[in-house]
């Protein structure tokens, strides 16, 4: 087995690259996603609850796998209508399946966590506020989201390691990631070396994500009493 990195190095430094974009697109569109979602999960209105929590229900408990198949080889039985409103390039194309896939996979995720988050902040705060004569939106977004968010940190760093070390399921999809670039490498060699590195390489990704997201929590929390 040839363990000699400069072998193989360009391909998975590149596989690599489109790994840390599917990574960073579906984190930035989940957040984006997450934060309507949140809202539905803390609405007044049973209906609109009920739709914000099946929608976690369905995310949350099928497989991711299942879902990009779903997205992916789903979206052909809806060829002619997507062809029609001029969308099927776009579900044509494995990799845009894959972040749509991921995003509301990890908006699901979120929303979770910012719901907890919410529901975690003392309820004293609230009544707090409608003493001091906040409005309810000030309430929410002034005394709520800033507490919550410190203690939204770090599962939200717990769900970006999840995300990374999930997006090699995009290689089952022909989508040339860290993974894909290793299966290929390995199909054309035969040897077990590249899943090997691509290994380490998830396992760098991963540690310097985690320091730095302790780092980042520290930092939130550095005003709080035993923070340290």
């Amino acid at each position: 087995m040839n363990l000699f990195l400069p072998d193989f190095a360009p391909q998975l430094l590149a596989g690599f690259a489109v790994t840390l974009k599917i990574v960073a697109i579906s984190a930035l569109l989940g957040f984006l996603t997450a934060i309507p979602l949140t809202l539905a999960l803390l609405s007044g209105r049973a209906s609109i609850r009920f739709i914000a929590s099946s929608y976690l229900l369905f995310f949350r408990g099928t497989p991711l796998l299942a879902q990009l198949f779903l997205v992916y080889y789903g979206s052909g039985q809806f060829r002619a209508a997507l062809e029609g409103v001029g969308l099927w390039w776009l579900f044509a194309d494995p990799f845009f399946c894959t972040i749509l896939t991921f995003s509301l996979n990890t908006a699901a995720y979120q929303a979770q966590i910012y719901r907890g988050a919410i529901n975690l902040v003392a309820r004293g705060q609230t009544e707090a506020a409608q003493t001091l004569g906040l409005s309810r939106y000030n309430t929410f977004i002034d005394i709520l989201i800033p507490q919550a968010m410190v203690v939204a940190v770090r599962p939200l760093g717990n769900e970006l390691v999840l995300l990374v070390k999930a997006s090699a399921v995009a290689s089952i999809v022909a989508v040339y990631d860290l993974m894909g670039a290793a299966r290929l490498l390995y199909a054309r060699s035969f040897e077990l070396s590249p899943y090997l590195w691509a290994g380490l390489i998830y396992i760098c990704c991963v540690e310097v994500l985690r320091l730095s997201w302790n780092v980042l929590d520290r930092r939130f929390r550095r005003h709080l009493p035993n923070s340290h």
